[in-house]
């Protein structure tokens, strides 16, 4: 399968180069310095293109998003992002202490190129920046919800400043992040994954967890901060753990099984990877950790990729304006259904992103004399109260802006190197 949407930025000093091959500039050989124990130094070569940094609202979406971004698509998204501005309250946490869903809040602005401090929603960009800031602990944990969500959010506020740093490259957010990193790090269980809570064991939990370190971590080097490789390495290998083969020739095979026999038959990724939980959003999270570490032609992807769209196929739009996302796709699972179809792209982004596009354009609430309602989407499949709006709201805007390809993480080019430095090869089950 051809990929076609890798990306990547990275930074040494104050001197910022994107990878990006949709915008054309001087070539540079740059020498990134990775750890080869945490935070220390080994270095590898990454070809790059020069970019300009955005400025206060980033200078205009990329030529591809012509065909990507409907009127109704962009008007939508506008009228998100005035919902969540609008409901977004003094705090800057929309009502919630949930410092991942704030931070979807902050990210669905900075998707569509929108800084903090700087230009129409500045303030309110700002804001929610400062308030995941002000909780982070000096320990470098990104959560104040309870324990058991420990690493649950603290891997998705880390993914979001990450971006927000590559950015502005706020020192205020880098001292943060450099923290939140080491913590990644250092709460890596034996066997590559992480549990819920901020606790170093034997062995991690579920692909939900990882999936959101892996994020966090790209994220980092995107934004020209070091990682380490070992964690890196170890992480690929517990993602490829989750991989599920149901075939009756597989089946009550004790593991390490033959990769070249996995390859016959259909697999996906699973939450635990001994086949339960087999969903869309597991197979889509398998996919994004895999394009994240640089795995970019792992036979896993394209396995995976037929269950995504297979599901996509069977979408059923909600009722206009009924303020519901599309059946079978909740906010956890478009986020990652989503990321999939982007990173992975040819036939796959362009045939299969407009169905989740516009399905998300018809559900949105319209109840013009209802300014508490009009413009949101709502999730009570995974958060009630008033967190519900604000995932559903953040997270379609989210994907309704990933055309624009303002975020680091979504500028196109792909690293060779990162596959090269974390190519680990071998089998699951």
């Amino acid at each position: 399968m051809t990929n076609t949407n890798h990306r990547g930025s990275l930074q040494i000093g104050k001197c910022q180069l994107q990878i990006a091959n949709r915008r054309k500039g001087a070539s540079a050989i740059l020498q990134f310095a990775i750890c080869n124990s945490q935070f220390a130094i080994a270095t590898f070569t990454a070809v790059a293109l020069l970019l300009v940094a955005p400025a206060a609202h980033a200078q205009g979406p990329s030529p591809a998003a012509a065909n990507e971004i409907t009127p109704e698509s962009r008007a939508a998204l506008d009228l998100g992002l005035e919902w969540l501005a609008a409901n977004q309250g003094p705090e800057g946490n929309w009502g919630s202490n949930d410092l991942g869903l704030v931070s979807i809040g902050a990210l669905a602005f900075l998707a569509d190129g929108h800084m903090p401090g700087r230009g129409k929603y500045g303030a309110t960009v700002e804001k929610a920046l400062n308030f995941i800031l002000k909780n982070a602990k000096p320990s470098g944990l990104i959560n104040i919800a309870g324990s058991k969500r420990d690493m649950y959010n603290h891997g998705l506020s880390t993914f979001v400043l990450g971006q927000a740093h590559g950015m502005t490259n706020d020192p205020r957010i880098g001292t943060a992040l450099d923290r939140a990193l080491k913590l990644i790090a250092e709460m890596q269980c034996q066997d590559g994954g992480w549990q819920y809570e901020a606790q170093r064991r034997p062995q991690g939990n579920d692909l939900s967890l990882v999936v959101m370190q892996a994020k966090a971590l790209r994220s980092a080097v995107d934004s020209g901060l070091e990682v380490s490789p070992d964690v890196i390495t170890l992480a690929i290998k517990r993602v490829r753990g989750y991989y599920y083969c149901s075939a009756p020739e597989i089946r009550g095979r004790k593991p390490p099984i033959d990769e070249e026999l996995l390859k016959r038959y259909p697999g996906r990724f699973t939450y635990a990877g001994h086949g339960g939980n087999a969903t869309t959003a597991m197979a889509a999270a398998g996919v994004v950790c895999m394009q994240e570490f640089g795995q970019y032609d792992d036979w896993r992807i394209p396995k995976n990729m037929d269950v995504i769209k297979t599901e996509i196929g069977k979408l059923t739009p909600p009722s206009r304006g009924s303020g519901r996302l599309p059946s079978g796709f909740d906010s956890y699972t478009l986020y990652y259904v989503g990321q999939a179809l982007y990173q992975v792209g040819g036939e796959d982004w362009r045939g299969f992103y407009p169905k989740l596009r516009d399905a998300l354009v018809v559900g949105q609430a319209r109840h013009p004399t209802e300014p508490k309602r009009h413009g949101q989407w709502v999730d009570d499949v995974r958060v009630s109260g008033p967190g519900s709006p604000l995932y559903a709201t953040g997270v379609a805007c989210f994907i309704l802006a990933i055309p624009n390809r303002y975020l680091p993480i979504l500028q196109e080019g792909r690293i060779e190197e990162i596959r090269r430095q974390f190519d680990t090869g071998g089998a699951t089950q």
